[in-house]
């Protein structure tokens, strides 16, 4: 049984550590700090049909992940017909603090790396196009999508107006009509 050490890890660390570890073993000793991190993990892992056990050590939990009699390894799957598309209007997600809209936006991009279900297109615009730019801490994740078969476009309008338009490093310059015709065409747009 392996022994994963998500002490000390931020979010979503700790759930995407675990979520790799099972792809290779379906029981695991796993290390946490109290709070998100083990709640975040608990849920994760019981949604995918997997028994938990925890114990509460001096200042961390150890859990036990094992597989239930009702569970079922799942691969991760990329459909190349799954007919999602992503629209990212702004460099952070959410109102409020803009430390923390930005950090939510890179967790975000982040983990969409790790899911197993990907969408089809990311469509950046507005100031959510400097993520697609020279300087973005985003883009190696944002390239691992592109190699997961995830199609990024970004606004060239925007890029202009911004200053951008020769510092996009990762996707295409698109426009309003090939925008509006995707976002139309599609079965589920998801806005941030």
């Amino acid at each position: 049984m392996q022994t994963v050490d998500c002490r000390k890890m931020d979010c979503p660390a700790p759930v995407i550590s675990v979520k790799k570890a099972l792809e290779t073993d379906t029981e695991l000793t796993v290390l946490l700090d109290d709070g998100a991190p083990r709640e975040n993990v608990i849920r994760f892992v019981k949604n995918r049909g997997f028994q938990v056990t925890e114990k509460n050590e001096n200042n961390y939990w150890t859990i036990t992940i094992s597989p239930t009699g009702n569970f079922e390894k799942t691969a991760v799957r990329v459909s190349a017909d799954h007919d999602q598309v992503i629209l990212i209007t702004s460099d952070k997600l959410g109102e409020g603090p803009e430390e923390l809209g930005k950090l939510l936006m890179r967790n975000l991009i982040h983990t969409l790396v790790e899911v197993e279900t990907l969408p089809s297109k990311i469509f950046f615009m507005n100031s959510g196009v400097s993520l697609t730019c020279e300087g973005s801490e985003l883009l190696e994740a944002m390239e691992k999508l592109a190699n997961l078969g995830v199609e990024i476009f970004s606004c060239g309008l925007c890029l202009d107006f911004f200053g951008l338009k020769d510092k996009l490093r990762i996707g295409n310059t698109t426009n309003m009509l090939t925008t509006a015709e995707s976002l139309l065409s599609t079965t589920k747009v998801i806005k941030l």
